[in-house]
């Protein structure tokens, strides 16, 4: 596989990983999280749910000391979008409830063109990792990135 087509692969990825973490909350319910709902689920706020992740996948990928720097890179990246969004969608949690169809289109190109700025920062600490990675770890990462699914969640 040549390097465009690997980047490419890659961004696809890195794409469909932070969408299971973000793009599936962004209907606002991070910015709601704080407010009582009839619901007995309440959605975390996207630093909690970063926080929660970052902390399960150091965990399942094994990161060895040797790894903590560039860990820790990532981790930051993924923190500081994790607020990015939390600001985004805190701003517009109380107009979205009065939005129109064209208005609520015009939010959700927002939500999802700050998705895209965030993947073009978290690739290139991702791709410093990856590749120091061992084979067994970057197994553990191509499976929770092309399934979505933690050791955690697997049967056994």
């Amino acid at each position: 596989m040549n390097q465009k087509a690997f980047q490419a692969a890659l961004a696809v990825v890195v794409v469909t990983f932070l969408s299971i973490f973000f793009f599936a909350n962004a209907d606002n319910s991070f910015a709601d999280s704080g407010k009582k709902k009839s619901s007995a689920v309440t959605r975390a706020t996207a630093v909690e749910h970063a926080e929660a992740q970052i902390k399960q996948l150091q965990g399942e990928l094994k990161i060895t000391e040797a790894q903590k720097v560039l860990w820790n890179n990532l981790t930051q990246v993924m923190r500081e979008n994790a607020k990015e969004m939390d600001a985004l969608t805190k701003d517009t949690a109380e107009s979205i409830k009065t939005m129109n169809a064209v208005e609520h289109m015009k939010f959700h190109i927002q939500i999802t063109e700050a998705h895209l700025n965030q993947m073009k920062k978290f690739l290139p600490p991702f791709e410093a990792l990856y590749a120091s990675m061992s084979d067994e770890q970057k197994k553990t990462t191509d499976t929770i990135f092309r399934t979505g699914k933690h050791e955690k969640h697997k049967k056994k």
